[in-house]
């Protein structure tokens, strides 16, 4: 038939012929009320049998693509319209009505790895190394919480597996003297989760938030997308700045005290103190981000917020994302107990629940001791990769660069004194050349808020995922990269 593009192979499978069909009727070849060829003569051309192009025909008119007359060659059904094309041929861009939250996440970059590939280093944050995952024990585990066959599968608590959750009970008793009930502890796929249900439960579109800056920048645009309006507080040494608190009226405040994302500092009790006092008048909600606590290096982790007086509004996140790995996708909650119900109500409509069998691995990692003893591990190895990075700094900078965030956690911040701000894409272009990804600080605060630093190049820079030999050989591409943009610098002698 003159107007078939179809493949032309013997053994043409009725499936075949049906996709390609559909495909040139949804393409407009045949126009709407158009004729299609005889099964007979389709069949001759195909070289196929007539019966494998009936059943391709019969699907085509199970689904409305065709209409069939006795006596008569099918028609393309009058109600399938192809889609508009512009000149070329090529299909019209359509831009979908999105909602005010789809609108806002529109705005955000989507994720990317295509270039990781590409680097020889990277000091992306957040990433750990795939060897310091206990694969032999967590495979047995695992084995073990698959081989267990109850009478039935069913859906679970979508408050989380109760072996794991009394697990956690303990853990966090014994590692940060907070103490709950079970039904508190509400078990989130990432502490990613746990930050979108209070989003969705805290917030409406007229309310304001305070967070940090700099801060988590997937924190900021959570809460915004709501529709609310961040309240961007500048952070010092001591974190959070709450004596500019007192005037503002908020219905949630989201604080990283223990460890401040990026800058590392550590809100001293005064100031946590003073951030309770103002929740409790302002009848708001704390979101403690407690996500890298388990990687202090001075001092013994520092107690919560949630174990203070006048914790009744704090809702307590944490996660093993830093502790055994992100990909595993299991954080918690402990939520004040006039807020379980809701908050279990609000990951049963999310997800139902997460997954069961990893519940029941991380129980009986915890329930061992093997996860304190794999801590313990990890934060030894973490502690040798900071020196390394430490030393690597100031052999190849010295005095040029401050440090800051160095005494926790599994990156740190390097600013560096001699390089403006205006040079950030520079140095970003010249580094991705030498094959070394770095990531700067600008990202992460509010631009339009007070107390930004734009007067100098900052990174954050992860070290978890990285041995001895990467990080010396990422610093000293750094430091080729960095070279070549303050020579670009200079300015050249007149002739």
């Amino acid at each position: 038939m003159s107007k078939n593009n179809a493949a032309r192979s013997q053994g043409m499978g009725a499936l075949q012929i049906y996709e390609e069909i559909k495909r040139q009727i949804l393409g407009g070849v045949f126009g709407s009320a158009g004729q299609l060829p005889s099964s007979r003569a389709l069949a001759h051309e195909l070289g196929v049998s007539r019966t494998t192009v009936t059943a391709a025909y019969e699907q085509l008119l199970a689904e409305g693509f065709i209409e069939v007359q006795q006596g008569a060659r099918p028609r393309v059904a009058c109600a399938v319209v192809g889609p508009s094309r512009n000149k070329t041929g090529s299909k019209r861009s359509v831009r979908t009505r999105l909602s005010a939250y789809g609108e806002h996440v529109r705005k955000i970059p989507p994720w990317s790895d295509k270039e990781l590939g590409r680097l020889v280093v990277d000091f992306r944050h957040g990433d750990l190394a795939s060897s310091d995952f206990p694969v032999t024990l967590w495979k047995r585990l695992m084995n073990k919480a698959m081989d267990r066959r109850p009478e039935r599968l069913s859906y679970d608590d979508p408050r989380g597996s109760r072996r794991l959750r009394m697990a956690l009970q303990g853990y966090l008793w014994r590692a940060r003297t907070i103490r709950c009930d079970l039904d508190q502890i509400i078990i989130v796929n990432g502490s990613q989760q746990g930050l979108d249900l209070c989003a969705r439960l805290l917030l409406d579109a007229t309310d304001r938030f305070v967070i940090e800056n700099p801060c988590y920048a997937m924190a900021r645009q959570i809460f915004s997308g709501t529709g609310a309006s961040p309240v961007s507080i500048p952070v010092d040494d001591d974190g959070l700045n709450t004596d500019l608190l007192a005037e503002i009226d908020a219905r949630l405040a989201y604080v990283t005290p223990s460890h401040q994302f990026p800058l590392g500092g550590v809100m001293p009790i005064s100031r946590r103190h003073q951030l309770l006092r103002w929740a409790t008048r302002r009848n708001a909600n704390v979101i403690e981000d407690d996500y890298d606590s388990e990687y202090r290096y001075d001092i013994n982790p520092v107690a919560p917020l949630h174990g203070l007086e006048n914790s009744d509004n704090v809702i307590y996140l944490g996660t093993i994302s830093k502790t055994l790995s992100p990909t595993l996708r299991i954080g918690y909650l402990v939520v004040p107990p006039g807020l379980q119900d809701v908050f279990a109500t609000a990951k049963e409509l999310a997800d139902r629940h997460s997954p069961v069998a990893e519940q029941e691995a991380l129980a009986a990692l915890i329930e061992s001791g093997a996860y304190e003893s794999h801590l313990r591990r990890v934060r030894r190895l973490n502690h040798e990769r900071r020196e390394i990075l430490l030393n690597a700094l100031r052999h190849r900078f010295g005095d040029k660069v401050a440090i800051e965030g160095a005494d926790a956690g599994l990156h740190i911040v390097v600013w560096f004194k001699d390089l403006p701000g205006s040079l950030e894409a520079a140095l970003l272009e010249k580094a991705h050349r030498a094959g070394v990804g770095v990531h700067t600080i600008s990202r992460l605060y509010d631009q339009g808020a007070h107390g930004v630093r734009t007067d100098r190049i900052g990174l954050v820079m992860g070290y978890a995922a990285l041995d001895a030999r990467r990080i010396e050989r990422g610093i000293q591409l750094l430091a080729e990269a960095i070279k070549q943009v303050r020579f670009a610098r200079k300015p050249v002698p007149p002739t």
